[in-house]
């Protein structure tokens, strides 16, 4: 391999690794929870997901279901996270949880990472039981880093993946609460891949 061969080759993967990340938030406001592999301190856990600082990330790979719940309740917020999932992975960020004992679609916006979910309306970029998003999936998360933005205030939620808006709502069910990382089951209840989480950061509006 020549040496120039081989530096396109390293371009073009910083290019793809930059094309996953977006610019990561400064200024006054914001409270990083995960950066790198620190940040387990941060959180209380829920289920039996065997979360761990791995590799420069918060990871977890095993285990029936579990989440990260923030020690702190949120009203008007713009979370910013940084995230690696598989294709079969199932993920997400629950926020406004109602109750921070019973994470879910039912006590929470879910904002969803699984690229296969069963029924995909719901899939990766979409709000659970709120807000869908095309099928087939033009937005997914699999095999690579990825950033995810969710802005909510008041009854509007944003949703962004890769800096592309997959799902907006507006709904004022839940109107405030800790949210939540999650380590889901696969299809039927499978095991499902990893989720690993370099940077989670929340600034409150």
């Amino acid at each position: 391999m020549t040496t120039l061969t081989m530096l396109k080759r390293i371009a073009f993967v910083f290019t793809l690794f930059l094309a996953g990340c977006a610019q990561v938030p400064g200024g006054p406001g914001w409270t990083t929870l995960i950066d790198g592999a620190q940040g387990l301190e941060n959180w209380n856990t829920l289920g039996d997901a065997n979360w761990r600082s791995q590799d420069g990330a918060v990871v977890a790979d095993k285990g029936s279901s579990g989440y990260l719940v923030s020690k702190a309740n949120y009203k008007d917020f713009v979370i910013y996270a940084e995230f690696w999932a598989a294709t079969d992975t199932n993920s997400g960020i629950f926020i406004r949880a109602a109750d921070p004992q019973k994470i879910g679609a039912d006590t929470s916006y879910e904002v969803n990472i699984w690229d296969i979910r069963p029924d995909p309306s719901y899939g990766t970029g979409a709000i659970v039981n709120f807000a869908k998003v095309p099928v087939p999936l033009v937005n997914k998360a699999g095999g690579q880093w990825n950033t995810m933005e969710v802005t909510a205030q008041g009854p509007s939620i944003t949703v962004k993946l890769n800096g592309v808006v997959t799902s907006t709502l507006q709904d004022s069910k839940f109107p405030s609460g800790p949210f939540a990382l999650q380590f889901g089951p696969g299809v039927k209840n499978a095991l499902g891949g990893p989720i690993k989480w370099r940077k989670v950061m929340i600034k409150p509006l």
